[in-house]
């Protein structure tokens, strides 16, 4: 790779997928800050909260990618979606959503696939292939 994300967010409320997620990222070397969100209530907190992603700055944390579960407690991925989409410019930022999921409704697949302009949907856990993948369609001059 010829540089690193500044900032990947994970999004989920099992501890043991943030664990082995955050692995394969640390693994993978394809980012500088890997931050983990439980639910979608606290992923809302961290991009309205400056300078938690590392940055230096007075800016609003942006992570360049975010792997979102479906099913949280608080507030779930699609409630998450829809309060993203309400934010001000400077606080969205350009970020990549994977949907990362273990559901296996298809009607799930469909409305990601509507939602997520810059995204894809993917079925846990994460690998170093998918987390290849990724960053060849989404961010092919990181490499």
């Amino acid at each position: 790779m010829k540089r690193k994300l500044n900032c990947v967010l994970l999004v989920d409320d099992n501890d043991s997928d943030n664990f082995i997620h955050k692995r394969v990222l640390e693994k993978s070397g394809v980012a500088i800050n890997i931050a983990v969100a439980m639910n979608g209530k606290e992923a809302l907190d961290f991009l309205t909260t400056k300078g938690s992603c590392g940055q230096t700055d007075d800016s609003y944390s942006q992570p360049e990618l975010i792997f979102l579960d479906i099913n949280m407690p608080i507030m779930d991925g699609w409630e998450f979606l829809e309060e993203y989409h309400r934010l001000d410019v400077g606080q969205k930022g350009k970020i990549v959503f994977i949907m990362l999921t273990t559901s296996l409704n298809p009607v799930d697949k469909i409305k990601a696939e509507k939602l997520l302009e810059n995204g894809c949907f993917h079925f846990k856990p994460l690998t170093l292939q998918m987390i290849n993948d990724i960053i060849r369609q989404h961010f092919p001059e990181y490499l």
